[in-house]
């Protein structure tokens, strides 16, 4: 189990005399317990997918019998529903979120999960080092719009008492950072730091391309990416993340693909599934016993063999990825 005390961490801040240090608490997920299951198929549109739907009947069900969630406990928003409230429009997801962490305490353990179409829109308050948000598209979307990532976190973490988890999945496109948790963790186990020099190589690379294709305005964007390290913006938009996104609750993100990999909607023994659903209920099923470093490499290995996606582990503050997964 985590330690139960607080986890202090980087320099002291404050009034002189009266210095506080950053702080956060592991929450030990032996409280209440409550899910939010999210999947989209988007039925008869241009845009439907085939496993969304089943990702979150599946992760319902796994959460039930290998976590101790209890099904009434575990909110279902389907675009199969009969019930016009189980229906995942734009307004009934903001609506459950906000159910999923209300009167959260320490120790609860929360889960959301979400299936469906995910991408990226321009990033409005720089925190974002490669200038975009990322978003998830309600069953609604075309009507009332997509779930940007920064209202996520006001509703789905920024409430959370120290000491709360709340795990989320993303098996979407475009959404290794789509919960803004500031932490990024590689499959070593340490913190992702932005390597500048090779992101101002790729721009580069891929002004390139674009250019050989044709295609201007891939140019213009990798140009400013390009601009945008060398200014030193990358550095500046990963402090603001940190000073802004850090939260003393417990909550961590897996993803199904870094923020600029699509991720992929598969078939996995004759059955319809979003592969990080898969991979992450696959890997738990095969080994229950996992510490967050070795869950990511499972996940990823389960993976490689046939996609090229690439999930991601974040949190919202620093942590020790040799402690065993709960959630």
């Amino acid at each position: 189990m985590p330690p139960q005390q607080q986890q202090h961490y980087g320099p002291q801040i404050g009034e002189p005399g009266q210095p506080q240090q950053p702080y956060f608490q592991y929450s030990q997920c032996n409280g209440k317990k409550k899910a939010l299951c999210i999947g989209i198929n988007y039925f008869n549109t241009s845009s439907e997918l085939r496993g969304c739907i089943n990702d979150a009947k599946n992760m319902q069900k796994f959460l039930c019998q290998h976590f101790g969630y209890k099904q009434e406990d575990v909110v279902m928003l389907t675009d199969d529903a009969q019930n016009p409230r189980q229906l995942p429009t734009r307004d009934n997801i903001l609506q459950a979120m906000q159910w999923l962490v209300n009167n959260a305490h320490p120790n609860d353990s929360l889960f959301f999960h979400y299936s469906g179409h995910g991408g990226q829109t321009k990033d409005l308050d720089g925190d974002e080092d490669d200038g975009y948000d990322e978003v998830i598209y309600p069953a609604d979307h075309e009507r009332n719009g997509f779930i940007v990532d920064d209202l996520m976190h006001d509703i789905l973490i920024k409430p959370l008492p120290a000491g709360c988890r709340l795990t989320a999945i993303f098996d979407s496109c475009h959404s290794g950072s789509a919960l803004d948790l500031p932490y990024m963790y590689s499959t070593e186990g340490k913190i992702k730091e932005p390597n500048m020099y090779a992101e101002a190589g790729q721009g580069l690379m891929s002004a390139v391309s674009s250019y050989a294709r044709g295609d201007m305005g891939g140019v213009f964007k990798s140009a400013m990416g390009i601009v945008k390290v060398a200014s030193g913006n990358t550095k500046k938009a990963e402090d603001f993340a940190k000073r802004t996104k850090t939260s003393a609750a417990d909550a961590i993100s897996w993803s199904g693909c870094k923020d600029s990999q699509t991720s992929a909607d598969a078939v996995e023994a004759g059955t319809a599934t979003g592969a990080m659903s898969f991979a992450f209920i696959s890997a738990l099923t095969q080994n229950p016993q996992q510490s967050y470093q070795m869950l990511l490499v499972s996940i990823r290995q389960i993976l490689q063999a046939k996609y090229s996606q690439k999930p991601q582990l974040s949190a919202s503050h620093p942590m020790d990825t040799n402690l065993m997964f709960i959630c």
